[in-house]
């Protein structure tokens, strides 16, 4: 199978784009391919990457987009599984970055670990304050289309679960360290 770029039209990825830390990752892209098949079947279609690409404000040509994912699709499927879908990343990652996870870098597993949980903490820190409120992480649920994002109540419950020293606000070691929960069950 021939592998081909997604025509993106985006100034630059974000540096969080290939987290470093293989069991964040994995989460993380087992959540992002769960949002874009939108229709809950375990595959992928072009009309649900185009719609996922347009909710996080990037341009993608559906024709260029269906060559490029056939170019992973494992034959006789009209979409990508979540094999393909990961297989795609990884080129991407790789087009992006250059080289494999294992080659790119040489710092020690927790500084890498620490930046991508910083970068991640950015994402949803969209003032800069060093705190995530419920109305920053309502924000962020709603741009990826999340129906718990909603409701401001259930927003701030879930503020609530991780807020250890209840200021209403989640900060890095808070946001660490729910973190580090979730990467442990998950593994």
């Amino acid at each position: 199978m021939g592998a081909q770029p997604i025509p993106l039209r985006t100034p630059r990825p974000s540096a969080s784009f290939r987290l470093r830390c293989t069991s964040l990752n994995s989460l993380r892209l087992r959540r992002i391919f769960d949002l874009f098949d939108h229709n809950h079947d375990g595959v992928i279609i072009v009309p649900e990457l185009c719609q996922a690409l347009e909710r996080l404000g990037m341009e993608a040509d559906a024709s260029e987009l269906e060559v490029t994912m056939r170019s992973y699709m494992k034959p006789g499927n009209e979409g990508l599984d979540y094999d393909d879908f990961e297989a795609l990343h990884r080129s991407l990652g790789d087009a992006f970055f250059g080289g494999s996870e294992e080659e790119k870098n040489a710092e020690s597993a927790s500084d890498r670990d620490e930046e991508d949980l910083t970068e991640a903490f950015k994402v949803f820190d969209e003032d800069g304050d060093g705190y995530i409120s419920a109305c920053e992480l309502q924000a962020v649920l709603n741009k990826l289309g999340l129906p718990e994002g909603v409701e401001i109540d259930q927003v701030q419950q879930m503020i609530c679960s991780v807020d250890q020293n209840r200021d209403g606000q989640v900060d890095f070691l808070e946001f660490k360290n729910m973190m580090q929960s979730v990467t442990v069950r998950s593994s």
